[in-house]
């Protein structure tokens, strides 16, 4: 009887703090559903000026619309899309009126294909605000003398560029080619695995109960 109460209690034990986890995961998968929702109604919501989204306090995924020149240098990072491969993201200074230079992802470029000098007259571009958090401790170090980049490092970027550390992403292509493609900020490079861990603890919690209930057939099944 001891043995059998054991086992019993181990398995209602277990059982139930798998299935917590699992309640848990499903609470933030309601929680980042909500969360991508508003992000996304954020990023496709009318722009504003660029000073607006930065100030009191700086809006990530802000749609923000500046009128400026672009600069004459550019920055590579080295990337990679779907059904493409390899491509190199472009980065530009932009000297926007009335709030000074910034950085814009103009888009992306296939490999081994020439950039085209930019545009030298002024232009509107609309786009959303971004900081990437791409580059750690296993990123390699830009290559400057081949303008070879790995991560989209905003600070390191605004230095060689010597704009302010604000990067804009392009929504929209302006009505003068750039000679590259937007890439413009959404939300699939932002995970949401908590559905398929929650189903992970539910079906290790339903594991769990039929091994407590193998063995405690097992134990009453067994002579005395």
């Amino acid at each position: 009887m001891r043995r059998l109460l054991f086992l019993l209690t181990f398995g209602l034990m277990g059982a139930g703090i798998l299935i917590s986890l699992g309640v848990w995961q499903v609470q933030r998968l309601g929680w980042k559903q909500d969360l991508l929702a508003r992000i996304e109604a954020q990023i496709d919501a009318e722009p504003m000026a660029v000073a607006d989204a930065v100030e009191p306090q700086f809006q990530r995924y802000a749609p923000v619309q500046v009128s400026g020149i672009f600069g004459a240098d550019h920055i590579r990072m080295l990337a990679s899309r779907r059904n493409t491969g390899a491509v190199y993201r472009i980065v530009r200074p932009f000297e926007a009126e009335g709030f000074g230079p910034v950085l814009i992802d103009t888009g992306w470029l296939p490999d081994g294909e020439d950039l085209i000098s930019a545009p030298e007259q002024r232009l509107t571009i609309v786009g959303n605000l971004d900081a990437p958090n791409e580059a750690d401790n296993f990123t390699p170090a830009p290559d400057l003398n081949q303008n070879l980049w790995f991560a989209r490092d905003v600070p390191a970027m605004a230095e060689t560029l010597e704009t302010q550390p604000i990067l804009i992403v392009l929504r929209d292509a302006p009505e003068i080619d750039l000679g590259v493609t937007p890439w413009p900020v959404d939300t699939a490079g932002i995970p949401n695995d908590h559905l398929q861990y929650a189903i992970t603890w539910f079906s290790l919690a339903a594991i769990w109960v039929l091994m407590t209930a193998y063995f405690v057939l097992r134990t009453n099944r067994s002579p005395r």
